[in-house]
């Protein structure tokens, strides 16, 4: 069997290509719907998720590769001409399916790489290069709209491995020509059919069946609302010295990597006195709102009933004395979150210029002293500690 194609054949390095692209769709495809169809809801539910999602994304990274060197194989190989050239309609949709094909082979497994490189956590792709990709940021919209593409490309690649199976049988079953036979191992009886001229039509139609997929993708991803958990918005609070900005972020480790994440509205009640050297120098009540978080890929994991629980305990609540340390300042009182009030000193630096100031503070929590994901007992699989940095800079109020 020649290795190259020839004008009524295909070689050995085409139908290898071929084979191996169809092994990895036919087990790609069942795959992600099947990890999709898991509960995540106890630690060994979240690990069998997990790996299998991890499995179909590196899988899928693999048929991305393996659809480049395809395509730019067949780019520089002759096409086999079509045994029955004469049948127009037949001819007309074998093309636009090879070309609907071909688009899905880059489409569906980029655009699925590019939303889990837009996430942050929950089952990596199992090679020694990273998670991410250049030019692709962490974005919660560029994860859901990647997400879009790659459920709307993956129900036309579906659709055209469909016809093209049926075309491939209708040939071997009813026609009973060599069109499935010469892309199988060995040589083939081709007869000899004369290269007939190849329309644009095929790859225009092509062209249109994806632009209207994607219209659905952008449809698909205008209509939902990626928006954390609505909740009330915190009311603003009077206080000696009010925050002019700040950010309270976490990060936690999934299956050995950081998923990092932010709540975006809290709010904090100062007092403090800057004359004051030695002991307590003033207090901070702060309250956080647990629906405003955001955490990558598991937000609606870590919202949940088994986490944060936002819906029954939407507010986090933290109140302390400022103490005068050593290096620095303490913040000595209790953090409560959902139903647990437990004791916190959190550490933290200040710079005073005037009526500014500036602080910054690290504090990490074991998440099950405040029963968040019990039901994950394995620190593989989810850590125990979570990462708590906060800054802000605040202005004293009713100075001169």
């Amino acid at each position: 069997m020649p290795t190259q194609n020839t004008p009524h054949s295909y070689g050995a390095v085409s139908k290898t290509f071929h084979w191996l692209t169809a092994l990895l769709i036919l087990t790609l495809i069942p795959l992600g719907w099947f990890a999709n169809q898991l509960p995540f809801e106890t630690d060994a539910e979240l690990t069998r998720k997990a790996w299998l999602f991890s499995l179909h994304k590196t899988m899928g990274v693999l048929a991305f590769f393996v659809a480049l060197m395809r395509i730019l194989w067949a780019v520089c190989q002759p096409k086999p001409a079509l045994l029955h050239p004469e049948r127009r309609m037949e001819s007309f949709a074998a093309e636009m399916v090879h070309w609907l094909l071909y688009g899905a082979l880059v489409i569906v497994p980029l655009s699925g790489w590019i939303s889990h490189a837009a996430a942050a956590g929950f089952a990596p792709i199992w090679w020694p290069f990273g998670q991410g990709l250049p030019l692709v940021p962490k974005s919660t919209g560029l994860e859901h709209a990647a997400s879009a593409v790659h459920w709307a490309s993956t129900k036309l690649l579906i659709l055209s491995v469909l016809l093209h199976i049926a075309g491939a049988l209708k040939h071997h079953l009813i026609d009973r020509d060599a069109t499935l036979r010469r892309m199988l191992p060995g040589t083939a009886a081709i007869p000899d059919v004369p290269q007939a001229p190849h329309s644009a039509l095929p790859r225009t139609a092509a062209v249109v069946l994806w632009a209207c997929a994607f219209g659905l993708a952008f449809l698909l991803n205008s209509g939902k609302d990626h928006a954390p958990a609505a909740a009330p918005a915190l009311a603003e609070v009077s206080s000696d010295w009010q925050v002019d900005q700040g950010e309270l972020t976490l990060s936690v480790t999934q299956f050995g990597s950081v998923v990092a994440g932010a709540f975006a509205d809290w709010t904090a009640e100062i007092t403090f006195d800057a004359g004051i050297t030695t002991g307590t120098v003033g207090s901070v009540r702060a309250i956080i709102s647990i629906p405003s978080l955001t955490l990558g890929s598991v937000t609606d994991q870590a919202l949940g009933a088994d986490f944060l629980d936002a819906s029954s305990f939407p507010q986090a609540i933290f109140v302390a004395d400022i103490v005068k340390v050593s290096d620095g300042y303490d913040a000595i009182g209790t953090l409560r979150i959902k139903d647990v009030t437990m004791p916190v000193t959190l550490p933290f630096a200040l710079s005073l210029r005037g009526n500014q100031a500036e602080m910054r503070g690290d504090l990490t929590l074991n998440r099950r002293d405040f029963n968040i994901g019990q039901n994950i007992a394995d620190e593989a699989t989810l850590g125990f500690d979570v990462a708590l940095k906060i800054t802000l800079t605040a202005t004293r109020q009713g100075a001169d």
